[in-house]
């Protein structure tokens, strides 16, 4: 799907006027501070039920408020809403109809972002890599979502048992059950991140051409292959009652991206991983269509930080070839000249203190 209309209320700065989008490409232009990111932010967290920039429900709320809304319309007239308050209480609607499940908002819109922030995927630890992987499993991959579900519960039985060392007669089952669903999720993360490979070498040989044969995606299920899971947490049962937490599984995931063998972040530019976490972005998006066969919504925070005239121009070439609703901000219209289409088969909003206004050119 793409946002047809997006309407906040009591969202960070944001006014709360209705916005229209393009259903393809759209440019927010405005100083930092001006609520640019705030728009974002507003999409991402319709997708997520989350913020890219806090976890403090309060801080999304403007002052004298204690709740906002997110609502969009998409071009196939879906409308889907959330409502949340500083009690961190949400309210959830599909077509007018309450829902539950945030999972349930997800089912029907799917937000990509890449913003200064995104270099946490090399930098930010095991969790960051977790997190973007299991995004697009949940988008591609339809058992995941219960099967991840499945595995968290079983994981913090498992560790109950292990931190409190009563009830070990219950420490076997929970064990079988343990690797039963690592397994399970090992072989859905393998299978996704082998589709990722394929993808991604598409979008390289856009951005990043002359690394493109050189990169690679390094898969770590949680421990060593060559063993089965429950082998290897009996060899290692006392040192997990001894710690109190499990060791090994499904929760240990992680990829390694590399350039020759090396960590990526050691050999290319900080433009060129920028170009490399976009080019990853619009490979998972491009899964994402593939088997959804809606449109992702990929929405790319200050395009002008870290990415020079010609790798804008190449980041454009790719966003052509992607199927995708696109919304970009930067702080002037210079950042954004190597990406505006010829055509003006797009839309341009001014974005300043909070209020966000089209610019007709």
């Amino acid at each position: 799907m793409s946002v047809k209309e997006l309407q906040v209320v009591n969202f960070r700065n944001l006014a709360s006027d209705k916005l229209s989008l393009h259903s393809d490409l759209n440019f927010l232009i405005g100083d930092n501070g001006s609520g640019k990111s705030s728009l974002l932010e507003s999409l991402f967290y319709l997708g997520h039920g989350k913020s890219f920039r806090t976890s403090r429900v309060e801080s999304l709320i403007q002052n004298d408020f204690d709740f906002f809304i997110i609502s969009v319309k998409s071009d196939d007239n879906t409308q889907l809403g959330i409502q949340r308050n500083s009690l961190g209480e949400s309210k959830i609607k599909i077509n007018g109809v309450l829902s539950s499940k945030l999972s349930d908002l997800a089912k029907n819109i799917a937000v990509q972002i890449v913003t200064p922030e995104s270099f946490k995927l090399f930098f930010g630890g095991p969790k960051e890599r977790r997190k973007f992987v299991d995004l697009g499993l949940f988008h591609v991959e339809h058992s995941f979502s219960n099967e991840w579900k499945l595995f968290q519960r079983t994981y913090k039985q498992r560790n109950a048992c292990l931190r409190t060392k009563q009830g070990l007669e219950l420490l076997d089952y929970w064990t079988e059950e343990f690797s039963r669903l690592s397994e399970n999720i090992a072989r859905l993360r393998n299978s996704y991140i082998e589709q990722l490979k394929v993808e991604l070498k598409i979008w390289l040989k856009i951005m990043l051409p002359s690394c493109s044969d050189v990169i690679s995606i390094q898969y770590l299920q949680g421990w060593n292959s060559k063993k089965e899971l429950k082998t290897i947490l009996d060899e290692n049962r006392y040192r997990e009652l001894e710690k109190g937490y499990s060791l090994y599984g499904a929760q240990k995931f992680d990829i390694r991206f590399l350039i020759d063998n090396a960590s990526i972040e050691h050999r290319l530019s900080r433009g060129q991983q920028k170009l490399f976490l976009l080019a990853l972005t619009f490979a998972q998006s491009k899964l994402i269509e593939q088997v959804k066969r809606i449109k992702p919504i990929l929405l790319i925070d200050d395009i002008g930080a870290e990415l020079d005239h010609s790798s804008r121009q190449a980041m454009f070439r790719a966003n052509q070839q992607l199927n995708c609703q696109t919304i970009i901000s930067a702080i002037d219209r210079v950042a954004l000249e190597p990406l505006i289409p010829d055509d003006n088969n797009y839309n341009m909003f001014h974005v300043k203190h909070g209020q966000i206004k089209a610019m007709i050119e």
